[in-house]
């Protein structure tokens, strides 16, 4: 029976991203032990209220995920066939009804820690079934929207410890646009699929060499604020060195693939090199002095 239920539970994980959840939990866990403490306070993270709040934001992130490849049936199975879980492995009706649980027990939880909490994840379940069934076709609107949902993964903690500061924000401004640029990337890995079902995204509306020029001026706004950061007189030379080689470097490179870019292959390796930007940006956390 166990192997039985293997292929079914990887199906399952894959569906609810459970590689991007984990990375998730990495930042709000770095938030919590480094931003919100003086140093590293690794015993921080086994509160009840974190876990708590993490917990729902694992679920609200969860049936994101599932409601939009709910929508995204048809898409997906020109975008990416091999990868089709709902309607394939797991049924729509099931899908649908583990979105909802995990939708409620986001919210419900988030409440149970403070109003705050409750209003920004019932804000985010809202937007994200918002983005799944309309947002995402429209030219940047549906970019925008999980940037913005992206920062607040990070703020959010903050917000339950009461704690919002200038670093705190700084993060989540980083967060908010490596996600708005690996966003577009993703449109324009994903423009064939989008293009057959008459969505409206930003390569699809622009062509994809115009949707390049609208994604330059953004990297380069998101270089200029590492530069900002790493100039400060706050952070430190090995935070300052962290940073130019992992994350600013390889956003310049990244610049020189887009020029090159134009097949799925091409932007699939710029979307990864999104999210490793995205990582290595989360773990220079640890290397704050404060």
């Amino acid at each position: 029976m166990g192997f039985t239920c293997y292929p079914v539970l990887k199906e399952f994980l894959y569906l609810i991203r459970f590689p991007n959840l984990m990375l998730i939990i990495l930042s709000q866990a770095l938030v919590q032990a480094s931003l919100l403490s003086p140093g590293v306070e690794w015993a921080r993270i086994t509160e009840l209220g974190f876990l708590v709040l993490t917990l729902a934001t694992v679920c609200v992130a969860a049936a994101g995920y599932i409601i939009n490849d709910y929508y995204d049936v048809k898409i997906d199975a020109i975008n990416k066939p091999e990868r089709v879980v709902v309607g394939k492995s797991i049924r729509r009706r099931p899908a649908m009804f583990t979105h909802m649980v995990l939708s409620f027990i986001g919210v419900a939880l988030g409440f149970w820690l403070s109003i705050a909490v409750g209003l920004i994840n019932l804000g985010a379940v809202l937007l994200l079934w918002g983005y799944s069934a309309r947002f995402k076709k429209m030219p940047l609107i549906g970019n925008v929207v999980i940037a913005l949902l992206g920062a607040s993964m990070l703020l959010v903690v903050a917000v339950y410890a009461g704690k919002l500061n200038k670093i705190t924000i700084s993060y989540a401004v980083f967060a908010f646009l490596i996600s708005l640029i690996r966003e577009i990337i993703k449109d324009m890995e994903d423009v064939r699929g989008d293009a057959s079902f008459d969505c409206r995204t930003l390569p699809i509306v622009l062509g994809m060499r115009r949707a390049k020029y609208v994604l330059y001026p953004i990297i380069a706004l998101f270089q200029a604020f590492l530069l900002l950061v790493i100039l400060h007189p706050v952070t430190d030379l090995g935070f300052d060195v962290y940073m130019i080689l992992f994350v600013l470097i390889p956003s310049i490179w990244m610049i020189v693939k887009l020029v090159r870019a134009d097949r799925k292959r091409d932007f699939t390796f710029l979307s990864n090199l999104g999210k490793l930007i995205m990582l290595t940006g989360i773990l220079s956390m640890l290397l704050l002095n404060q």
